[in-house]
């Protein structure tokens, strides 16, 4: 389960939409990694579904062209070889000014007074405004709710306390799952959308979702379930998750996306196993590597005039 941070509709001052039930760092692709299969999970996780598609129409040659370029950049101490640890760096720097064009995107639409920081009256009156003017039906989501959580959210992320939002603060608002400082936030959403007896705790039945199943057979996925709830999420073993086996489970500290795109990739397409890529390497599994994060979202791929 996944979730996407708070972002707004433009022009009619729409909130955003439910949140689902879990917040996780978020992925580098929402597609199944199978290279079995295909290499749709490298090519969204390094480039974006738009991007992939639109890379797609490149012939090989241009492509490995192109790539060529970006392998150059990757290599960032000019040894002639790309290591685990360049690859990793590039991912992480791409994952980054993701964020930051995310921020400029929606910038304009809250900073009203274009003073260069979003307040939190800016952002509640474009998001919440329409909402808050009319009476709400029984009927409609809770915006009042939604908002209360969307103000708590921008206190923590204001790390100087005066909710005038800054870019890097604005940052965290929208991306909490990628900010250190925003983790406690991050998991108290989270239980609040699924601890649903209020007790502090997620249970088993809670962590599975009330599913009802009829009274047929179990489905395997509940099965699954169950299995990860008792031998990886109650750590403790006491029948139910608290805060910290909740972030764990959300954002487990053992684990990094980047990190782990950069050992597949290297370890895919390293072919005499020494541990570090040369651009032949790379060039020989172009495909494998057309449309990841290390062709900056596709913008280095794609931007005629630095090819």
């Amino acid at each position: 389960l996944s979730t996407w941070p708070t972002v707004p509709c433009w022009g009619d001052g729409k909130p955003t939409e439910r949140r689902t039930r879990v917040h996780q760092e978020e992925p580098l692709s929402a597609l199944r990694h199978d290279d079995k299969q295909n290499f749709d999970y490298d090519h969204d996780a390094f480039l974006g579904q738009d991007e992939a598609k639109a890379f797609d129409r490149l012939s090989p040659d241009e492509s490995k062209r192109r790539l060529s370029i970006i392998v150059d950049r990757i290599d960032s101490n000019k040894d002639d070889f790309v290591s685990e640890d360049e690859l990793r760096l590039w991912i992480e720097a791409i994952q980054s000014r993701h964020m930051f064009e995310d921020v400029e995107h929606q910038w304009s639409e809250f900073d009203l007074n274009q003073d260069g920081l979003i307040s939190w009256d800016e952002y509640r009156n474009v998001t919440y405004g329409s909402y808050l003017d009319g009476p709400l039906t029984e009927t409609e989501y809770n915006y009042t709710h939604m908002m209360a959580r969307d103000e708590r959210r921008f206190k923590v992320a204001n790390r100087d306390g005066n909710l005038n939002a800054d870019r890097q603060e604005f940052m965290a608002f929208l991306h909490p799952e990628n900010h250190e400082y925003m983790k406690q936030v991050v998991v108290q959403e989270t239980m609040e959308d699924i601890d649903k007896n209020g007790d502090g705790f997620i249970d088993l039945k809670e962590y599975i979702g009330n599913k009802s199943t009829n009274g047929l057979e179990e489905p395997e996925w509940v099965a699954s379930e169950r299995q990860q709830f008792s031998e990886f999420r109650d750590k403790n073993q006491d029948g139910k998750m608290d805060r910290e086996e909740t972030l764990d489970w959300i954002l487990p500290a053992d684990y990094d996306h980047a990190v782990a795109e950069a050992k597949h990739l290297l370890y895919e397409s390293d072919s005499n196993k020494d541990g570090r890529l040369t651009k032949e390497e790379i060039l020989n599994k172009f495909d494998l590597f057309v449309g990841s994060q290390v062709t900056n979202y596709g913008e280095a791929l794609l931007r005629h005039d630095e090819f």
